[in-house]
């Protein structure tokens, strides 16, 4: 994917990583040896950098779009640095929303499309203090364990450069003479496909421990090999990312399985001890795992997560989290069972696991009302005899719970063929739908376990009531 422009660079990349951004002098390379077109970016992206530089600001489109560009990758969005303040765009694009406060930025909207305009970032002062100590507004500030919570230092492009994340980023084409200018030999880790951090990795995981989650993420995506120092750090580093909010670690695990590469990211996370800050419950199951129902029932919800993007089809994060939470759900429903019949066993079960799971991934209530009512469907598509079916059929959820039926019996769970069932149920015409639900029996009940009281608080209830006194009133 890098031919086009490996030849017209390669005498620009002779130079020391570890010196890139001391001396801060970018290699620039002229239009005429790239091949990012203007024809490949956003026309209201341009119209945003035409305008910063038609009012005498610096703007350069930065990031990840020039990446994707050089590998033939269509770029998702377009973010676009500049010397200009937050509140200065604001005031030049009627269209625009300041936003954020941990590190301040302009959307400029455009209907569906939002150009994201950030002002170059400087080094933090070596004097900056945890929040708790401070007070007011500050452009500066970092918590007892170091990690940034206000990062609003403003810079230039060179030390903007150096505040970005990994080397393939730190890109930036110039609207003035349509020019990459790369500060950090970003080009030669794209060719090479690296994935390298820039400055300290500790430092910078320290400051931000989501670098660690944005690192696998990149490396899923690109395909790229997370060079040796910036990955060494990331194991022991990972327990950073329990101080990381709920909401936030929720957005990024969409960003790792909704993306078109779940799989990957799956194995790097494994891989890298850092499922377990995002999926703890279902981490030390797969720890247990020795029959491997598991990891097969999670690949094959990423694989088929990842074949749905790639046919352009609608994914949600309600399956996603419904399969990776199943097997604690199972768990818990098992060991409730003992003491109530199954149904509300599994209601209790549900709602042990999301209760864990919504302390580390935020899961809006719209998506885990879903989520119970597709595992509370996995016993009720048992049930299908008479009547039952056709109303099964009907339930908004029926097809999200049917195609989790599929997938459990495609990683090795035994169902007794009820995947079949279903999907020839769906392909019969009436007649045969009628004769179906009508051979189809209940599933078999499990036995009330010894010395266990009965559930139904109307058995053996007393009728008995106090006789009424038949004797006539005495009148005086």
């Amino acid at each position: 994917m890098f031919k086009g422009i490996k030849k017209r660079v390669k005498h620009f990349l002779n130079r020391n990583t570890d010196t890139a951004f001391n001396n801060a002098e970018p290699v620039i390379v002229s239009r005429d040896k790239h091949p990012v077109s203007r024809k490949q970016i956003s026309n209201n992206a341009l119209k945003v950098l035409y305008r910063l530089e038609s009012a005498g600001f610096e703007a350069y489109l930065v990031g990840g779009c020039i990446r994707d560009i050089l590998l033939n990758h269509n770029p998702k969005d377009f973010d676009i640095a500049t010397n200009a303040h937050p509140e200065q765009v604001h005031k030049l694009f009627r269209n625009s929303r300041l936003i954020g406060r941990r590190f301040r930025l302009v959307h400029v909207h455009f209907g569906r499309e939002i150009i994201e305009v950030a002002t170059f970032r400087a080094n933090h002062p070596e004097d900056t203090k945890p929040v708790a100590q401070i007070k007011g507004q500050h452009k500066s500030a970092t918590s007892n364990t170091g990690m940034l919570l206000r990062d609003n230092v403003y810079g230039t492009v060179e030390e903007d450069a150096a505040r970005r994340d990994f080397t393939a980023n730190a890109l930036y084409y110039s609207i003035s003479d349509f020019s990459i200018h790369d500060y950090g030999q970003g080009l030669k880790d794209i060719e090479n496909r690296t994935l390298r951090m820039i400055g300290e990795p500790s430092v910078r995981y320290q400051e931000d421990p989501v670098r660690m989650l944005r690192a696998v993420r990149f490396a899923a995506k690109l395909d790229f090999d997370i060079e040796e120092a910036t990955q060494a750090p990331i194991p022991e580093m990972g327990k950073l990312l329990l101080n990381i909010p709920s909401a936030r670690l929720f957005d990024e695990a969409l960003k790792l399985f909704q993306s078109g590469h779940a799989e990957q990211s799956f194995r790097l996370l494994r891989e890298h001890q850092l499922f377990r800050f995002i999926f703890p419950e279902a981490d030390e199951l797969l720890n247990e795992d020795e029959p491997g129902f598991i990891e097969r029932l999670i690949l094959c919800t990423c694989q088929n997560t990842d074949k749905r993007i790639a046919e352009d089809k609608p994914v949600t994060p309600i399956f996603l989290f419904a399969a990776f939470l199943w097997p604690k759900v199972q768990q818990h429903w098992e060991e409730q069972k003992a003491f109530m019949p199954p149904v509300p066993a599994l209601t209790k079960a549900a709602q042990l696991v999301l209760d864990q799971q919504v302390k580390v991934t935020a899961i809006p209530k719209r998506f885990s009302t879903a989520i119970k009512e597709i595992w509370d469907l996995q016993l009720r598509l048992q049930r299908r005899n008479g009547k039952k079916a056709f109303q099964l059929l009907d339930h908004p959820r029926f097809r999200a719970a049917y195609d989790f039926i599929l997938l459990r019996e495609q990683a090795g769970e035994n169902l007794d063929g009820l995947g079949v069932w279903w999907t020839d149920f769906q392909n019969s015409d009436d007649n045969a739908k009628q004769k179906m639900a009508s051979k189809a029996g209940h599933p078999r009940r499990g036995k009330r376990p010894s010395g266990k009281p009965s559930n139904n608080r109307y058995k053996n209830r007393s009728r008995s009531r106090k006789p009424k006194d038949s004797a006539p009133k005495s009148s005086d």
